[in-house]
């Protein structure tokens, strides 16, 4: 059985660990914080068994206390079984720490009387032999949340891990209120409407015959064309931001006929790789007000 690859996120506190480790997570790791390096052979071990996951992401810090002292340790075992071994060095300046931890009002594990210059210098020393077999140092002085989430994503796909965002393709109805999770929203009112077509009105827009009443309509195709564009030229854009989702809605009147064709026309079109979930979320409305 072939290693897993482990990142081992560790770092000065108020640098942003806990973001790192979310990232990992979003990016397919299987990911704990706050464990003891003595056991981390043992938990990779469990994983590798269960083959649920290829990647691992552990997050050490200072409150290891004594334990720090067999990180070098664990990491050798970890490297003997064949797993790849990786350390993540969060940064930061000594201000910019104070200031976080002042303004989130969270105490410092090292600062116990409430000297937190003192702590953090007290931090740097005991994670200096970790911070110098560090592969990678992230440097959050000048970093936002977002990025540094972009560099996180960066970094790992630089070890060729595939970014994995999920793009959810949502019709619905504008009678029945905007999707409160919608990151784009494409209003297709203006497209002639199969509702006012006898033999078209009791289908739903996932019916051949309804698809091609919308989507054969020269509006239609010029729209389709549009979006795709548009999606083409800001998926993977959103994806190098960081997102974990993103949710595309696509709307008319009731969200039973144009939202749903086209809806089905965009997730046809887009590759597998952007990952695609398609909801109908109004589609059987109609259905039950009649009934």
């Amino acid at each position: 059985m072939s290693g897993l690859q482990v990142v081992v996120v560790t770092g000065m506190s108020g640098a942003g660990r806990s973001t790192a480790l979310n990232v990992l997570e979003d990016l397919g790791f299987f990911c704990v914080d706050n464990i003891p390096p003595s056991l981390a052979p043992a938990l990779v071990d469990l994983v590798q068994k269960d083959g649920t996951a290829r990647r691992v992401g552990l997050g050490i810090d200072v409150r290891m206390g004594s334990f720090l002292e067999g990180a070098e340790s664990a990491f050798e075992t970890l490297s003997g079984r064949g797993h790849e071994i990786e350390v993540l060095f969060l940064e930061c300046s000594d201000d910019v720490l104070v200031r976080r931890f002042s303004e989130t009002r969270r105490p410092h594990a090292l600062a116990p009387g409430g000297d937190l210059l003192a702590a953090i210098q007290n931090e740097r020393e005991r994670l200096s032999s970790l911070r110098e077999r560090a592969r990678q140092v992230i440097d959050t002085t000048e970093l936002s949340v977002h990025d540094l989430r972009r560099a996180m994503v960066d970094h790992v796909a630089r070890g060729n891990v595939q970014r994995t965002m999920a793009t959810r393709i949502v019709s619905f109805g504008f009678k029945y209120g905007l999707p409160v999770d919608a990151d784009l929203v494409f209003d297709l009112r203006f497209l002639p409407n199969p509702h006012f077509v006898p033999e078209l009105r009791p289908l739903a827009g996932t019916d051949s015959a309804v698809s091609d009443y919308v989507l054969r309509t020269p509006e239609a195709e010029e729209l389709v064309q549009d979006v795709m564009q548009l999606l083409r030229h800001t998926l993977p854009r959103y994806a190098r931001e960081g997102k974990a989702y993103l949710t595309i809605a696509i709307g008319c009147t009731g969200g039973r006929h144009r939202s749903v064709a086209v809806t089905e026309e965009i997730a046809r079109l887009l590759p597998e790789q952007a990952n695609v979930v398609v909801v109908h979320r109004d589609v059987h409305r109609s259905d039950r007000r009649r009934r």
